[in-house]
Order: C-alpha cells, then structure tokens, then sequence
C-alpha cells in the first residue's frame, strides 16, 4: 500500500493485529485522525481499553507496520483511551453511574476467582481506568479481607444509600462488610439475590469505567437470578487447566449464554506452578482445560496464571500481587489478562440505545 490518502492510513491501521491483545485494531479502537503530508504519516487513535503501560509498544508495533508499508516514511502515532458503555440484557437498564459490569465466575469452588477479580479489578485500574469491585459471593465473601479493608463499614448520608470503600484505588462493597466476620449467611435463596440487588443499585458507585462482580460460584438457581437481575455487559470464567474444574466451568459459561450475557473469554488460573526455589514451571493441575472450552465454545482464552505462594500470600495480607509486586512476572500476567478482558469488552456491541442518553463523541484538542 501507498498510503496516499488519510482513508487509505485508517484501512491498513485497523488491519493490524495488535500483539499485547491479539485482536485487530479496528476490533477494539478507533482511528480519530489520519493524514499523508509527503513523507509524514500521522494519525491519533482512540483505544477502546485501558492498557496504558502497553502504549509505547502499541505505538511502536504501529510505527513500524506503517514505516514497512510506505518505504520509511515519517510516523507520529498519537494514543488515547476512551471507555464507552455496553449493551446488557435487554430487560435492564445500566447503573447510570457505572459503564459496564463485568462479572467474574467459575463453575465451581476453590478455582481463585476472587483472588483473579481483585488482581483484574487492580491492574484494569493501574491501567488508567475508574474501577470498582462488587463481592456478589454472600455466603462467603473475601474481597474485605484481600482489599485490607477488615472492620471498615461503609457510610450512609441519606440512611438509603452507601458510599463504598476505598482500598488500592478500587471502590469496593461487600456484605462482609455489613456484618461481623465470623457471622455466617444462613439465607435462603431469595434473601441472597436481594441482597446482591441492593448491594449493586443502592451503593453510590463514582463514574466506574468497570464495576467487576465477584461471583458466587456454581450454577444454581442463585447464580441464574443474580444473572438476571445485575444489569451484566460481559463475564468472564475463571477455571483451572483441571479436567473437574473445566467440566464445571463449562457449565457456567453455558449458564450465562442461556440468559443472553455476552462471554468475554476463559481465564486459566494455576495454570503452572511457579517453584519458589529455583523457578521452574510444573503444570501440576495437567494441561488444556482452557484451550479446549476455547475450541469447543468459541470463545477466548485471556490468560493463563501462574500458581505460586506469592499470590496467596499477597492477598491474605490484604495487598495482592498488582499492588504488593507490581514489576513482578505474576503481576505483569494479571496486566496482560486484564487487557485482553477490556479489549474483549470493547469488542462487544456498544449500546447507542437513545433509552439510556446518546455517547458524545468529543474532539480532543
């Protein structure tokens, strides 16, 4: 291509395949301006995820497709994030305050979804973005705890409302912490999903890019009532390359299809084992549990995790990964799922529904 006019530069912009996100450009952003001055080539892009410190090889994988492609010409690439708002299900209608709700799930127990929400929900908000996190699993929630946030309970200034926590950054609300830490939750089904009705729409949620929901796990008739009644734009499953924990995640992907929540992809937690010793990587829970829920559902794989004490570690100290190392290989995994969660997002249909206001855009100067 010679790129002799500004359409011909956005054409071959989004047919790029951008490496940290494996998806095309044109897929998750939106090329704002483009021009051709001789041997200068410049254009300004609108991402539609947070990956900030993926900008300057996203700038430099894009300079260099389009120096390859005009001969050497002069590139000057211009980068900047705009967070739109999703579709839900269609009976509905979105938190005005919050953009999308991701819900983070897993067939099963005991697989590291919460730990997996809270280091996602960090690192989307080391990326630039307004995040909030939301623990939706009552009868056992833990976000308080890996938050470090034990014993705070949020303030009320009209008695109807809650104003939610702060830790790390993240706006955080949990029933646990509405009530004791040792009290246990014996509720019946439809206490639970009132409960998490209340927790979504009477918290005073701050212009949230992403409120991430921490799901309860299993697939019951609790997990498809909460599904239907949070106002969802996209989930993800969490699962560990085990045979069990596939066979039940599978189950929860199939649950939100059912009731029409678009599936951003499969996170694989524990997918090796990190030696704390010497650094060798052993898949103790085997291998392909992810790849192949990929194949069979069509659907992405977003990140493999390591499992490694460190993690475990962090959180029960109430400072998880992305925080406690955020140079650190686990961390920059957590990062590199987090942009490929937002990518996958910004890939789904965006709501224009009139119902729910227009979305500006507006020209940056």
């Amino acid at each position: 291509m010679t790129p002799s006019t500004d359409s011909d530069v956005s054409k071959f912009l989004n047919s790029i395949e951008l490496s940290v996100v494996d998806r095309k450009l044109g897929e998750v952003a939106r090329v704002r301006d483009a021009g051709v001055s001789g041997d200068r080539v410049t254009a300004s892009i609108e991402l539609g995820f947070p990956c900030r410190s993926a900008h300057a090889a996203i700038r430099e994988q894009l300079s260099d497709a389009l120096r390859a492609e005009t001969g050497g010409a002069n590139v000057e690439i211009g980068l900047q994030t705009r967070i739109i708002r999703h579709a839900v299900q269609k009976n509905l209608q979105p938190i005005p305050a919050v953009k999308n709700i991701i819900a983070v799930a897993s067939g099963k127990g005991g697989v590291g979804k919460s730990t997996v929400a809270a280091n996602i929900a960090l690192a989307l908000s080391a990326e630039g973005a307004s995040v909030g996190i939301l623990d939706a699993d009552i009868y056992g929630p833990s976000q308080p705890h890996m938050m470090g946030i034990v014993g705070e309970q949020p303030a009320s200034k009209d008695g109807k409302t809650m104003l939610p926590l702060r830790a790390h950054g993240l706006q955080v609300m949990s029933i646990g912490a509405l009530v004791d830490a040792d009290q246990p939750m014996i509720w019946r089904g439809p206490m639970v999903t009132s409960a998490l009705s209340q927790l979504t729409h009477q918290t005073q949620w701050e212009d949230l890019d992403y409120l991430i929901v921490d799901m309860p796990p299993g697939t019951g008739d609790i997990q498809l009532t909460l599904a239907q009644q949070v106002p969802v734009s996209g989930t993800v499953i969490i699962t560990t390359p085990q045979n069990i924990a596939a066979i039940d995640a599978r189950k929860g992907l199939a649950m939100f299809r059912k009731v029409s929540i678009p599936v951003l992809g499969v996170v694989e937690n524990m997918s090796t084992h990190v030696c704390s010793n010497c650094g060798h990587e052993d898949p103790i829970f085997g291998e392909g549990g992810a790849a192949k829920m990929s194949r069979d559902f069509d659907v992405r794989v977003l990140g493999q995790l390591p499992l490694d004490s460190r993690i475990r570690e962090q959180t029960d100290s109430g400072t998880p990964t992305v925080i406690a190392e955020p140079d650190s290989p686990i961390a920059a995994a957590f990062r590199a799922a987090a942009w490929k969660i937002g990518a996958a997002q910004a890939a789904e249909r965006a709501d224009h529904s009139s119902k729910f206001g227009p979305i500006v855009v507006e020209e940056r100067k």
